[in-house]
Order: structure tokens, then C-alpha cells, then sequence
């Protein structure tokens, strides 16, 4: 029975992992078709910030949920601005330019930080289950998940907000059809991306290290699971997660978690191969 309990809170963490890391990616390619190849970095950033927060003397719950979501969204709103405005509709150069501000930023952290891998004491101690030992630090993740997903599910259902940003799911014309300009709701969803990119390196910083070049395995599982959920933000990034990590986890426990990782690229493409519209476009109809 303390086995069995294990299992299911490292599938819960599991999940909760994937969703956190693909939610601001969802929300750019669900709502812009933009495939941000910064988003590791974004994450990586949202890391950092803590880390330095931390070593300042900054409480590490405001430096993970406030200030480095705030920060990595200015940084967001920043390269918006004088990169991927320029490049709407045009899916080749978006992601060349954002793989060349991801070799920036990687650059860029090395040189202030340096190449060594650093980290963060995790501030919930952990606790034991039966015989087992378990972090406590991962209990807080699947909240901050579950919140994270509840505040956005109502946001995109229940206000205003949520009514443009399905219109911009929809396209350009009929965000203009709601009195707004396109242009102006791409800026504030690619700034909001980036913030809640922010916000999971934040949170996942005391549990994954911190390495530059570590970006690369976030965007990993963050792309296969964005785009096998589809285009919807909520179901399809939720959808996904669910599947994932629990086929990583289980194949993880029974075999290896190198295995585990190799099992879930396998499950993701024959996903793919079998519903070329991601799993909300075959069984959603919903835009969230």
C-alpha cells in the first residue's frame, strides 16, 4: 500500500511537472501559433531570477511566484517587441530568431552565473510515507499546478480577458470584431507566456538545478506536450500531461526513468501519427 502511494504521488508530480512547464508555451502557440524555441530559456530565467533573489535575502516564495514570473514576462514583453512583431505569420523566421535569442540567452547566463551547475535549498522539508521517503517540495508543485490551471480555466471562461483570448485562438479578425487591435493582444499573450514560463523555472528551481544549458530539456517534453494536447490551451495541455506522465512514471518505476523518457517520446509520436490534430482536435470541441 505504501508502495502503491508512492507511485501515485510521483505520477501526480509527473504531470504536474509537464503541465507547469507547457502551460506559457500552450498559451503562445494555442493563442498565436508561435513557436517560441526561447521558451527553455524563459524557464531557465524564472530559475536564475530565484537563485539571485535567494542569495539577496528575498524570501523565496515572493521570488519564485512574484518576482520571477514579473521579470521573465518584462523580458517577454521586451523581445516582443523588437523581435516577434516583426514575424507574425511567418512560422520559418520566428523560429530561427528564437532559436538564435535562445543561444543568446544561454550566452548570456553563462557569463554572469558561469557554467557551473547551482541550486536551491527546497524550502518544504520532506516527509515520510510507510518506509518511504518523500518530498515535500513536490506536494507544493502539484498545488501551484492545480491553481495555476483553475485560475486560467476561469480567466479564458468567466472574463472578458478570457472572451479576447479565444478570439485570438480564432484569428486576427475576430479579435478586431471585438473592438481590439490583433496586434496589441499578441503583445500582453506573448508577455503572459513568458511570465508564467517565469513562474514554473521559478517554482521548479529547488527541485531541478540550475545549469544554462539545461533550457533544452524543458522545451523538449513542453513541445511534444503542447502540440500532441492541440490547440486547445486547458484540455489539450491538461490531456496531455495526464498521459505523459503516467506512462513515464509507471515505465520509470517498472524499468528505468531512462526508459520512462524513451517511453513517452514513442507514446508521443504514435499520438501524432494517429491524430495529426493533437488529442483536443479529435475529441474536444471546446477552445480552452
Amino acid at each position: 500500500m505504501d508502495y502503491a502511494g508512492v507511485v501515485t504521488l510521483e505520477i501526480l508530480y509527473m504531470i504536474a511537472f509537464l503541465a507547469l512547464t507547457s502551460a506559457g508555451l500552450a498559451i503562445v502557440f494555442g493563442m498565436m501559433r508561435v513557436i517560441n524555441l526561447a521558451h527553455g530559456e524563459f524557464v531557465l530565467l524564472g530559475g536564475y531570477a530565484t537563485l539571485k533573489c535567494s542569495q539577496l535575502g528575498i524570501n523565496v516564495y515572493v521570488a519564485m511566484l512574484v518576482i520571477a514570473p514579473l521579470l521573465v514576462g518584462i523580458v517577454g514583453l521586451i523581445v516582443e517587441r523588437l523581435i516577434i512583431r516583426f514575424l507574425y505569420g511567418r512560422m520559418i523566421d520566428t523560429m530561427l530568431a528564437t532559436w538564435g535569442l535562445s543561444l543568446t540567452l544561454i550566452g548570456l547566463v553563462t557569463l554572469y552565473f558561469g557554467p557551473s551547475a547551482m541550486s536551491i535549498p527546497a524550502p518544504i522539508p520532506g516527509y515520510q510515507l510507510g518506509t518511504y521517503q518523500m518530498g515535500g517540495y513536490n506536494l507544493f508543485i502539484i498545488l501551484i499546478t492545480t491553481a495555476l490551471f483553475v485560475a486560467m480555466w476561469g480567466v479564458l471562461r468567466f472574463t472578458r480577458a478570457g472572451l479576447i483570448a479565444r478570439g485570438a485562438m480564432q484569428g486576427p479578425d475576430v479579435v478586431a470584431a471585438l473592438g481590439y487591435n490583433p496586434r496589441t493582444v499578441y503583445m500582453v499573450t506573448f508577455t503572459v507566456g513568458a511570465a508564467l514560463s517565469g513562474l514554473a523555472g521559478g517554482v521548479l528551481a529547488p527541485l531541478t538545478g540550475l545549469l544554462p544549458s539545461s533550457g533544452g530539456a524543458y522545451i523538449a517534453k513542453a513541445f511534444i506536450t503542447v502540440i500532441t494536447g492541440g490547440a486547445a490551451v486547458i484540455s489539450g495541455t491538461l490531456s496531455s500531461s495526464i498521459i505523459f506522465g503516467t506512462i513515464n512514471q509507471l515505465v520509470s518505476f517498472a524499468a528505468h526513468p531512462v526508459i520512462g523518457e524513451i517511453a513517452m517520446l514513442a507514446l508521443a509520436i504514435i499520438l501524432l501519427r494517429l491524430m495529426p490534430r493533437g488529442i483536443t482536435g479529435r475529441f474536444f470541441r471546446d477552445g480552452t
